[in-house]
């Protein structure tokens, strides 16, 4: 299958580094225009040059603010006032004793993980829906299905990702603008590495970690390992194309069979 997104622009929230790192890299070798998003211009700028240099493009310029507050959103809505395909990949994450999260790390968690998506849909849909083509894809999780009792505030964040998309590809309908989310499973990231640790502690090789970790916390797994960023990617820039013109409305899984449902 030869996917060609030349003639589209891509904009990928939190993009400097893991998940979205790989997602701007794939849609660049595809042929899209990419813009790279994260909070500060330095990283951003050096995830243009790394993207560049992984996707073989040159087409991919950056688009610094942080997405989670209105006036960081304004920013790169100036910077980039259009796009026909939107990546809503920002999200944090952490594990938290469940009694001892307090409102103001309810807050942040849902305004980065959650207002920032339905900031840039809003942005972004009407334009879509005008020129008759588009795509919004939201970076779910298992844990939006499988809510980790270690995690409770993020699982509540990606569970509302999926009912954000849902609503929204409602909006969308017969205009020939697509919104799906993904439901990514535990992927091999810097962030999961520190966070693999803070479970299972520094003392392991990685590998023996990794294997620690998902015995004892994602036993579920089928594919027994962390997902590599590049799989979650594959399926994006699928998402993102002609080809995926009649999957909508969908939570779309590449969770290495963690989610233990027939359904997608």
């Amino acid at each position: 299958m030869q996917i060609d997104l030349s003639s589209r622009s891509a904009l990928v929230t939190g993009s400097t580094q893991g998940i979205g790192h790989a997602i701007a890299a794939g849609l660049a070798r595809a042929g899209a225009r990419v813009v790279v998003n994260g909070r500060g211009s330095e990283r951003v700028a050096d995830a243009v040059r790394t993207v560049r240099a992984e996707s073989g493009s040159e087409n991919v310029v950056g688009a610094p603010g942080d997405l989670a507050t209105e006036e960081g959103a304004r920013s790169v809505l100036e910077a980039v006032p259009a796009v026909d395909i939107l990546v809503n990949n920002l999200g944090i994450f952490g594990a938290a004793p469940p009694l001892e999260i307090d409102d103001a790390e309810w807050r942040r968690y849902f305004e980065v993980n959650v207002l920032s998506a339905v900031r840039l849909i809003r942005a972004y849909l009407p334009g879509m829906k005008k020129d008759g083509w588009g795509r919004i894809l939201n970076i779910a999780s298992d844990s939006a299905v499988v809510i980790p009792s270690e995690m409770i505030h993020y699982g509540m964040t990606k569970t509302s990702l999926l009912a954000i998309s849902r609503g929204f590809a409602k909006d969308a309908a017969g205009t020939g603008v697509t919104v799906n989310s993904v439901i990514a499973g535990p992927t091999h990231t810097g962030g999961v590495e520190d966070f693999v640790r803070q479970l299972v502690g520094d003392q392991l090789p990685w590998e023996q970690a990794q294997h620690e970790f998902m015995v004892k916390y994602r036993p579920q797994s089928l594919v027994q390992r962390l997902i590599e960023p590049e799989e979650i990617a594959n399926l994006v820039v699928y998402l993102a194309s002609p080809y995926a013109s009649a999957t909508t409305g969908g939570a779309v899984r590449v969770d290495g069979g963690y989610v233990d449902s027939i359904l997608p």
